[in-house]
């Protein structure tokens, strides 16, 4: 085979940027190779292996005549036996009716004879309700069953023999959770923001998951949306394949492919680019599947493959896991694709290569940097982009020109891959996860994170550290010496304010909870993101009037107002974002309105790590944030309306005073109920809280008195 770079088009004139295959061609007479046919015939006779059909046919498709033996070998199923035997006879399922309906109609669209119809629709129930009843699970129109079984019917299979493809293909090709907020679309949005973040942010502002337009192809295999003769060729080549993760870099291809068309429709509406999205697979034809399997398969060995294992048991396991483990689960929440150590390790241990090369970004703070690290890591000490930005932008800049010198000379540190390590401890990794959100807002490509971080790098290295780690310092280092980096921990006493303005020192660490959505569990991956990474699990918002009658609940009641640190649990929620229509107004104007008792420009920060240019505004009853608008001067949304009164704490922290944290919620008894949450980065932090705060106690006075 020869690859060659081409620009294709699909039927709806879709760029398509892929890779031509050039099959080798007989130079004596100008005649296609066919004597594979041949050659597979023989072997079908033989009743061949999987392995040697697949030498043979090396991912081409194959003629019609022999497709129903090579899906049943590819399948594993050619010597299967009849399941159906066991079949009680009884369609006794809630939903039989639709059952029956959507068989009728199926077969209808097929065109089959009369007197052929009514056996078609009865083997077709037969399996439908069998499968349903041996698996436990409910038949809806849109679970992708039917149309998985309409190929499978022009085979002109036995009743068992299809039953048999029906199930095996459910079973090994179609993920499980394929429903809304389901870990498919979860990983397949990974995977889209790995090879292109400007896609994926894109589409994540317009509020466009991937449940949205592609549910039906991973529930189908595409069948779905493509016509048989098209689905026939690329069943023949994903078949062979045998790749369970194969679908996600189709549809990521198609994505992809498609991408200037997507990016086109700025101006138009979340329905009309979802069904755009939808209908992409529809223009495929049948020319066009060996070429588009090939670049899919392509993408698949320019991806990290940690998540395959990661996924593997939630996605293609049975559907109870017994004993799996919590984080493999929650493992769709992760900031960016996630990255063994040990994948890391293993391909930057290896020269050359057309796979995954990494340029290794190590973010903890200097001085566990300096007590051990990979020989290959360049280091980015996150602390830097909330002490001092310019510094820290600079370092970037440093950082990608290293990264580039490194691949220009062929170094083994160099790689086109950025993956993050941090220390594996929460209080740091808050700040590597800034960083990581900090990078993907920019619309960096190949981002991902080190699993475990240098804890993990360590324990697989714990026999050969000397080699493995460069100034390994086992008194500084913090995994040999846990209480060595105490300093890196920032858990420091603040000072603590009462309703009447008295202090006192208390608190534990606030910053470490840095999101609503990065929370600190012992087994669980973190949850993740809301805004251009969506946070599927958000609370639901309880808004707070002032006239709400709260009670009491700062009289005699200490840390309410806090400038210190914080960690009470708080952080199940945070900054609202629900995609509904938000308010433009002009800032100037706002700015100057008669009830504005205070104001200043700051950067919100979001669950995510990253921030934008905002303003906070102070009425007599409210607190406003007006998030900037790109590329429209002197215009903002209104972020957020709190009123004042449903203001329950505040709080910052010593290393980082300037960064802001208002809790909303209402309180029962000793009971704070926090509900929302803003985060701020101000120039002006003691001002803002002290104005801020005395104007919510009059607020507070008014509604106690």
């Amino acid at each position: 085979m020869f690859l060659v770079s081409v620009i294709r088009s699909f039927g709806n004139g879709v760029k398509y940027y892929g890779i031509l295959r050039l099959h080798v061609i007989n130079m004596a007479d100008g005649i296609d190779d066919t004597s594979w046919i041949t050659d597979l015939e023989t072997a079908l006779v033989e009743s061949c292996d999987f392995g040697t059909l697949k030498n043979i046919c090396k991912c081409r498709p194959v003629p019609d005549h022999l497709r129903p033996e090579v899906w049943q070998i590819c399948l594993n199923v050619q010597s299967k036996g009849d399941a159906l035997s066991s079949f009680d006879g009884l369609y006794d399922l809630d939903e039989q009716g639709i059952v029956r309906e959507d068989c009728k109609a199926l077969v209808d669209k097929l065109g089959n004879e009369e007197e052929d119809k009514v056996s078609v629709v009865s083997d077709l129930e037969s399996i439908i309700t069998f499968f349903s009843k041996s698996r436990n699970e409910k038949y809806t129109s849109d679970n992708g069953w039917l149309e998985v079984i309409q190929p499978l019917l022009a085979l002109k299979l036995t009743r068992s023999q299809l039953y048999n493809c029906f199930y095996s293909i459910i079973n090994k090709f179609i993920p499980r959770d394929c429903v809304k907020g389901g870990k498919p679309f979860h990983l397949f949005r990974l995977l889209l923001q790995y090879h292109d973040p400007e896609l994926s942010s894109f589409l994540d502002t317009k509020k466009i998951m991937p449940d949205l337009y592609c549910h039906s192809w991973f529930r189908s295999l595409f069948a779905a949306p493509c016509d048989l003769q098209v689905i026939q060729v690329m069943w023949d080549v994903y078949f062979q394949h045998g790749d369970q993760f194969l679908t996600f870099f189709m549809a990521l291809v198609i994505l992809v492919n498609a991408r200037d068309q997507i990016l086109a429709g700025e101006l138009d509406s979340k329905q009309q680019i979802t069904e755009m999205l939808t209908s992409f697979p529809s223009g495929l034809e049948a020319e066009d599947i060996e070429d588009f399997c090939a670049l899919a398969q392509y993408y698949a060995t320019k991806t990290p493959q940690s998540f395959r294992r990661d996924y593997q048991s939630p996605l293609f396991g049975n559907s109870m896991i017994p004993g799996g483990k919590e984080e493999d689960l929650l493992v769709s929440q992760a900031l960016c694709l996630p990255v063994s150590v040990s994948e890391l390790l293993q391909n930057n241990s290896q020269a050359g290569g057309d796979g995954v090369r990494y340029f290794v970004v190590d973010c903890r703070p200097a001085d566990q940097y300096n007590s051990g690290h990979l020989r290959t890591a360049f280091h980015l000490d996150a602390n830097l982009m909330l002490q001092n930005p310019r510094e820290f932008s600079t370092a970037v800049q440093a950082l990608l020109a290293a990264q580039q010198q490194s691949i220009s000379s062929g170094s083994v540190a160099g790689g086109e891959h950025l993956c993050f390590i941090g220390s594996g401890r929460e209080e740091e990794d808050q700040y590597v996860h800034m960083v990581i959100a900090n990078f993907l807002q920019k619309h960096y490509q190949y981002v991902s994170f080190a699993k475990g971080g240098y804890q993990s790098l360590h324990e697989i290295l714990k026999d050969r550290l000397s080699e493995g780690l460069t100034s390994h310092n086992p008194k500084h280092c913090i995994v040999c010496n846990p209480e060595a980096c105490n300093s890196s921990s920032d858990m420091e006493n603040g000072e603590d304010f009462h309703r009447n303005g008295k202090g006192e020192e208390n608190g534990e660490s606030f910053f470490g909870k840095l999101t609503s959505t990065v929370k600190s569990k012992s087994a669980v991956m973190k949850q993740k993101l809301t805004d251009y990474i969506k946070n599927e699990h958000q609370m639901q918002e309880r808004h707070v009037s002032n006239t709400d009658r709260v009670g009491k609940r700062y009289r005699n009641m200490a840390n309410v107002f806090s400038i210190g640190d914080d960690d009470d649990g708080d952080d199940q929620a945070g900054n609202s974002d629900d995609g509904e229509r938000k308010e433009v107004v002009n800032v100037e104007v706002w700015l100057k309105k008669p009830d504005v008792r205070y104001s200043c420009k700051c950067q919100e920060v979001i669950g995510n790590g990253y921030m934008f240019p905002s303003y906070v505004l102070v009425t007599d009853t409210h607190l406003y944030v007006l998030r900037e608008i790109p590329n429209r001067k002197n215009m903002a949304h209104i972020q957020a309306r709190r009123a004042l009164g449903s203001v329950v704490k505040i709080t910052s922290k010593r290393k980082h005073p300037d960064f802001i944290t208002f809790k909303y919620g209402s309180v029962d008894g000793e009971v704070i109920q926090v509900t929302d949450i803003d985060r701020f980065l101000m120039p002006q932090a003691p001002e803002a809280t002290k104005v801020i705060k005395q104007q919510i106690i009059k607020v507070l006075d008014a509604l106690e008195s």
